[in-house]
């Protein structure tokens, strides 16, 4: 099992947002937003697997 490797939150689990979705010809595209901030693109087949194939760092917090 794979996980976030900033926060280890579970690659397999719910996401803490989903940003957007966008179909494709074989599934979707779905951007979607890690409980510690990281952007990350899911590919989503037909069938219901994703596999995280972007991942972004989490933001950090600006000093103010």
């Amino acid at each position: 099992m794979s996980s976030c490797p900033y926060c280890g939150w579970p690659d397999e689990e719910q996401p803490a947002q989903i940003v957007s979705e966008h179909p494709t010809g074989d599934g979707a595209t779905r951007w979607t937003r890690c409980w510690c901030g990281s952007l990350q693109m899911r590919h989503v087949t037909r069938d219901g697997e994703q596999r995280i194939t972007v991942r972004g760092r989490p933001q950090r917090a600006v000093a103010g």
